[in-house]
């Protein structure tokens, strides 16, 4: 009760001598620091699954509506959307969070580990916030208090956007941000510029990582099935095998990325995840089945290799009287290329933010993230905050996606700081 009662004062009360100074919000930062924390750890206890964040989405709701904000909830199943109106005319920016857990069981040991279970491709898993969204959704907060209590000073407002489903919606289901933007929280009024942030990805420890330009892949899923005839596996001339057709196929892929493409320009990954094909050591099958995703980083490329591949596939089938299906998911995320303006009037901000640990410049992941869907249709920044949990060594830090990762949650203030720094930034060079 009562660090609910800590909370709800928090919430309710303005910040003491709040101003838009760049010490005016660093202050504020730390002052809100402790409520973050609160606001990450409780997330943490209760991730949920991607379209299923209802409690999520309600906590959020509730915090938002404790700020004094009217937050639109149940867009995109369970994102929702929140305006600090500035009091000051000028332009809209908008703060996005993504708010979904994994099925992944953790294996933290932290004192709010969570505990959840949930359903997943038809089975109980564990649930956790194992890609750091709890912070996200903390961090996002945190800049949105201060962000309000100095609301009367902003020359424009700012959109938060919370949105579930980032790591992909259920089989046969829509979700994430590019659902979001279908059912037309910009439609109204866009936002000039859009900020995220994510925790983990690269081990730059205490300090952000970025780069202008490509910064994230287009991660694009795709199946192949090869359809050949089964025949005794004594008796291979009787049949057509799939299967010594789909590994002429799976060489031939890595000839499109190495010898087709300009790799000079940008990078590109075809990768193999699954094969499936056969039940018995002397039976040729009638079938195999394959699934993998292609990685890039520019749209033309990355059309181009999904026709090549299966143009490639269906050469090969054919020399041999087999047909094939090729088929790409029509949900995947585009690369996520941050403004090239934006990042460099950003750098100073971020430097400053960070004091001595100067912002560091990342080489593109090969990771996606549908933040991108976002930054295609306005100017965006993306970033990197590593952090590295209190009393672990580099080399023995978990990765995002482990049962065992973590933060280090004094990081979060930074987070906090860098996002009411950019939108102060923003809105007072546009004045």
């Amino acid at each position: 009760m009562r660090n609910a009662l800590i909370a709800a004062s928090l919430l309710t009360t303005s910040l003491v001598h709040a101003d838009l100074s760049p010490q005016g919000i660093d202050d504020a930062a730390a002052a809100v620091q402790p409520q973050v924390v609160e606001w990450r750890r409780w997330f943490h206890q209760n991730p949920e699954l991607s379209n299923r964040e209802f409690e999520t989405s309600k906590r959020l709701a509730e915090i938002l509506r404790g700020m004094g904000l009217e937050p639109q909830t149940g867009i995109a199943h369970t994102g929702l959307v929140a305006i600090i109106e500035g009091g000051k005319p000028g332009p809209l920016v908008a703060i996005r969070a993504d708010i979904d857990g994994l099925p992944v069981t953790e294996e933290t040991g932290l004192p709010f580990a969570s505990t959840a279970k949930g359903e997943y491709q038809g089975n109980e898993v564990g649930v956790m916030h194992a890609c750091g969204h709890d912070a996200h959704m903390a961090m996002a907060l945190g800049a949105a208090k201060i962000l309000n209590d100095m609301k009367a000073e902003l020359a424009g407002s700012v959109m938060l956007v919370f949105q579930p489903a980032e790591e992909g919606p259920p089989a046969g289901e829509t979700g994430g941000a590019s659902l979001m933007l279908e059912e037309g929280i910009w439609d109204e009024q866009e936002p000039e510029a859009v900020f995220g942030i994510h925790v983990g990805i690269v081990p730059e420890f205490g300090t952000f990582s970025v780069k202008p330009g490509p910064l994230m892949a287009a991660s694009d899923r795709w199946w192949l099935t090869v359809h050949g005839k089964q025949t005794h596996g004594a008796r291979p001339w009787g049949g057509i095998d799939p299967i010594v057709l789909t590994s002429q196929i799976i060489m031939a892929y890595q000839t499109i990325a190495s010898r087709q493409v300009d790799v000079t320009k940008a990078p590109s990954i075809i990768s193999v995840g699954r094969i499936q094909g056969g039940v018995r050591n002397n039976v040729i099958p009638d079938s195999v089945e394959l699934e993998g995703t292609v990685r890039t980083f520019d749209i033309e490329m990355r059309d181009y290799i999904l026709e090549a591949m299966e143009r490639t596939a269906q050469g090969i089938a054919q020399t041999a009287g087999a047909s094939v299906e090729f088929k790409v998911a029509d949900n995947n995320n585009p690369p996520l290329i941050n403004d090239h303006e934006l990042t460099e009037m950003m750098m100073p901000v971020l430097n400053r933010v960070t004091g001595e640990k100067a912002v560091a410049r990342v080489t593109p992941q090969t990771v996606a993230e549908d933040f991108s869907e976002f930054s295609n249709r306005v100017p965006g920044l993306y970033l990197f905050l590593g952090s590295l949990p209190e009393g672990t060594a580099p080399e023995d830090w978990s990765s995002n996606h482990s049962p065992k990762f973590d933060i280090n949650e004094d990081d979060m203030q930074l987070g906090v700081r860098a996002f009411a720094h950019m939108v102060t930034e923003y809105l007072q060079q546009a004045d």
